[in-house]
């Protein structure tokens, strides 16, 4: 029985391992996928002339911005090379496909070829994108595109820096209106202590397996590693939620639909621990083989899926960056410890098992 369950279990973390892989490879490519974590602050200082209903804010730890038009007038986003870019307003959003905007912006890294059609004198062609009042988009001028830091920065890269100040401008019918921001180098944390203390805290965890289950202090151990999954679970919910909330999800309609489509199994695995943490409080049968297996899976796609805050300094998350290092630390320690407390007590069990001897009819 004992084998059969880890050869299950053995299973199961492979299949996991694999859709993994694949379900990565299109996300990386999506560039309207927030980063896991950058080092560039990006914030707005408002737009002026101030329009009343014209609000406009930094989403996806500063990949893109968000403008929200409620003015009742449409509003153009100016492109690169002076041309109108987008059109927001009462009737829904638009997009100019004549723009090179229109092409350099769907990427974070702005490297889409550009088509033919590309062609910043020519007559505005509008295409809809969207219904409503908001648009959402990648911009260069408030990003930093190169793949080495500033000389600033690499000179002093312990302190933060102001890379540069950015505006871009807008149009409010013949009226020009500019969206004012910063961009600055926020020096990173130390990485190694991060992984230090989460890695210290999950062998701590692991060290539960060592207890006998048979004994009281292994079923105070089981009951233990149940309330941490619960904990865990919950606080892998909240999560992605944060994530959909801090890329402009409005609602609970438009964070569910965020969550479904791009962080299900974040969302999946989060209430599998809770499941398999009530499951071990309960004492089932096999408590031990769910507890592995649900620590395993919040290791994975809660803990190491998010691990680059520990190196970044900023976070895609609605709270502070400490915060989210902190509770992504606690899902690493409480998934992998559990993994490792379960595995632990399921190989005791199976030498337990080997050693009662086979009765002789």
């Amino acid at each position: 029985m004992i084998r059969t369950l880890l050869g299950r279990a053995g299973l199961v973390a492979a299949a996991t391992g694999l859709v993994t892989v694949i379900s990565a490879a299109p996300a990386a490519a999506h560039g309207a996928d927030a980063p896991d974590g950058t080092d560039y602050r990006t914030r707005t200082t408002g737009v002026a002339p101030a329009r009343p209903g014209l609000e406009v804010r930094v989403v996806e730890a500063g990949a893109r911005l968000e403008l929200t038009n409620s003015t009742g007038r449409a509003i153009e986003v100016i492109g690169y090379s002076g041309e109108p870019y987008l059109r927001v307003g009462p009737d829904g959003v638009f997009e100019n496909s004549h723009s090179p905007a229109t092409y350099l912006n769907r990427t974070i890294t702005g490297d889409t070829a550009l088509p033919a059609e590309a062609d910043p004198a020519a007559a505005p062609s509008w295409r809809r994108i969207a219904d409503g009042t908001t648009a959402r988009w990648h911009d260069q001028r408030a990003l930093w595109q190169e793949s080495a830091p500033p000389a600033a920065v690499r000179a002093a890269p312990g302190r933060e820096h102001r890379v540069r100040d950015w505006t871009i401008p807008l149009r409010d019918g013949t009226d020009p209106v500019v969206i004012g921001g910063t961009l600055d180098w926020v020096p990173p944390p130390d990485a190694y202590t991060w992984w230090a203390v989460t890695i210290v805290g999950l062998l701590a965890v692991g060290a539960l397996g060592l207890l006998a289950a048979s004994a009281p202090a292994g079923a105070r151990a089981l009951s233990a590693l149940g309330v941490l999954l619960i904990v865990g679970g919950a606080l892998a919910v909240g999560y992605p939620v944060g994530r959909e909330l801090d890329a402009g999800a409005q609602g609970v309609g438009g964070v569910l639909v965020g969550l479904l489509s791009g962080q299900i199994w974040s969302l999946l695995t989060g209430l599998g621990a809770i499941a398999a943490g009530w499951y071990a409080l309960s004492r089932r049968p096999a408590a031990d083989f769910v507890v592995a297996l649900a620590g395993s899976c919040l290791a994975l796609f809660s803990g190491a899926a998010n691990a680059a805050v520990f190196a970044r300094s900023i976070a895609p998350v609605p709270w502070s960056p400490t915060t989210a290092r902190v509770l992504v630390a606690l899902f690493l320690i409480s998934g992998a410890g559990a993994t490792a407390a379960g595995v632990l007590r399921l190989h005791a069990t199976s030498r337990t098992t080997a050693r009662i001897p086979t009765p002789t009819p």
